[in-house]
């Protein structure tokens, strides 16, 4: 007896076969209809389409009407998808070139609302470095449900919390110098790129980020 399709897979289906299989709209269809074990793929297209506006041209004004409408996930949903794939492919390239290889098994994949909940972990200035690798391990290498994850991140801030005030200045501070730094290096080397500004302000740029990293030392 085969498996009853829903009403949302029906839909997608149907729409896949007024599309060429060559296109992307078919691919992200294609991915939509596999869901619940290839969302890292759906994300990487949805992300596409968004980035490039594709929606458009197939008849959409808005992406979350696209979403909602051709491939039935709703606006929260594909916004969650889009965070959680853009912080993978900024953070974790080779978890994403993993998945793409198929060495990353359906099981171990993180769900996307986990994946979420690590985003939020590493902008979070109360967590501190070696916290947010924890957190990294519950969700990329455990694959821990979104809720668990979420109640460690809590358990984490609230430890955080009861330190002694000095500690907590001291970690919160680290945090921030080398979130801080980080920002730096990043306008630094897009300065070298660009060519905007000057050699001397190249040079001083230079000159802030030793000085930040001596006084870390």
């Amino acid at each position: 007896m085969p498996d009853k399709k829903t009403k949302s897979i029906e839909k997608i289906e149907r729409k896949m076969e007024e599309v060429s299989e060559d296109s992307l709209r078919y691919q992200v269809l294609k991915s939509a209809k596999e869901f619940k074990t290839s969302w890292i793929k759906l994300g990487q297209m949805l992300y596409e389409v968004w980035k490039d506006k594709s929606y458009k041209g197939w008849g959409y004004s808005e992406f979350d009407t696209y979403t909602s409408k051709e491939i039935g996930i709703r606006g929260q949903t594909s916004l969650k998808l889009l965070r959680s794939y853009s912080f993978l492919e900024k953070t974790e390239p080779q978890y994403i070139k993993n998945d793409d290889s198929g060495e990353s098994h359906a099981a171990q994949v993180p769900s996307y609302e986990a994946v979420d909940v690590l985003r939020r972990a590493s902008n979070n200035k109360d967590i501190a470095e070696e916290d947010y690798a924890h957190i990294r391990k519950y969700v990329l290498e455990e694959g821990k449900d979104a809720k668990d994850v979420q109640k460690d991140m809590t358990r984490i801030i609230k430890r955080n919390e009861e330190l002694d005030p000095e500690e907590v200045y001291k970690k919160k501070r680290s945090v921030r110098v080398k979130r801080f730094l980080s920002v730096l290096k990043s306008i630094r080397n897009e300065i070298n790129i660009s060519k905007t500004f000057s050699d001397k302000i190249s040079k001083e740029t230079d000159r802030l980020i030793a000085m930040i990293e001596d006084e870390m030392s």
